[in-house]
């Protein structure tokens, strides 16, 4: 009897990991071939290092990738993190460093700021009835002005020493405080999709939201909770990348909105809504981050990497097209 129980238990754990892989094993495949590729091409890149630093270099592009995933799930995009990431970093800068504010006081203040971004863009599209490409772009625009004007375009550099620590301490010689709250992150976002009415709503909404409406579905509120989410999301990624970089500046996050959408994309997450999930936007994440590191390890220039990536991007949407078919 107790080895059939366990026998049930070791099923259903068999299950959620299928499930969770569902429409991921195209991208994990490729991941896995990728890997074993630069494993031979290099004999740096399989070393305990190497792996750590892909793991401190994708945490900014995996804690945003998340939120652009819920984004993307309900069908609409969101073009302006890559600003509201840069604009919750000035906020933070400028409150501590110039006005005095106490540090984590500062850095509440700039999640709230970005979240408010996510908010205004959610209230574009549902209230004004304003394309999500349109009033994205609006807020990217917005956002990047918004954090030149602070401090008429300087960086601040300089930030308490406990905060910086956080990016390079590795706890038990393994984990720093960054990858820590990326995978938090991760599992949050899963658990939120796997288990909950509202990871259920976002699909619903995805399939087709005049359904999910009818169904009972507070459309307009969960399309502006997402998008709330993605830029709170955002806010939080440029927190880390300030402990990476011990400075802020207005120019940072150019195009990491494209690297987002792009992890989303390779992960499988349909563009068109109702179909994907945090699993495979993990599996995208890791693709971009891997092949980064590889093609450097390498020696690939950095404008030869833009157009592999490119390519990538390409396939990937080439095979959910022909999934489709």
């Amino acid at each position: 009897m107790l080895a059939s129980v366990k026998d049930r238990e070791e099923g259903g754990a068999a299950r959620v990991v299928f499930s969770a892989l569902k429409g991921a094993t195209g991208p994990l495949i490729g991941l896995i071939l990728l890997c074993l590729f630069l494993t031979f091409a290099t004999d740096k890149f399989m070393s305990v290092r190497n792996v750590l630093n892909i793991l401190d270099q994708i945490t900014v592009l995996g804690i945003m990738a998340v939120g652009m995933t819920l984004v993307i799930l309900i069908g609409g995009i969101d073009l302006a993190v890559g600003s509201v990431l840069a604009l919750a970093m000035m906020v933070m800068g400028y409150l501590s460093n110039q006005l005095g504010y106490p540090f984590p006081i500062a850095m509440l203040l700039a999640l709230a700021v970005a979240a408010l971004c996510g908010a205004v863009s959610g209230g574009l599209i549902t209230a004004f009835k304003v394309p999500a490409f349109i009033a994205t772009l609006a807020m990217m625009s917005v956002a990047r002005g918004l954090a030149n004007m602070i401090t008429d375009g300087q960086q601040i550099v300089g930030f308490p020493s406990w905060f910086s620590l956080l990016a390079y301490n590795r706890f038990g010689g393994f984990l720093t405080v960054t990858v820590a709250i990326m995978l938090v992150v991760f599992l949050a976002g899963w658990l939120y999709l796997r288990f909950t009415r509202g990871g259920r709503s976002l699909y619903a909404i995805g399939g087709n939201p005049e359904v999910a409406r009818l169904a009972g579905i507070n459309v307009t509120l969960f399309t502006i909770g997402v998008y709330v989410v993605s830029g709170l999301l955002a806010g939080l990624a440029g927190i880390v990348l300030a402990m990476r970089l011990d400075s802020v500046q207005p120019t940072a996050g150019v195009t990491y909105e494209l690297d987002t959408i792009a992890a989303v994309v390779i992960g499988g997450t349909s563009l068109s809504g109702g179909k994907g999930g945090v699993v495979g936007t993990i599996v995208g994440v890791l693709i971009i981050g891997v092949l980064r590191n590889g093609l450097n390890l390498l020696g690939v220039s950095p404008f030869t990497q833009a157009v592999v990536i490119g390519v990538v991007i390409a396939l990937a949407v080439a095979a959910e097209a022909f999934k489709k078919r």
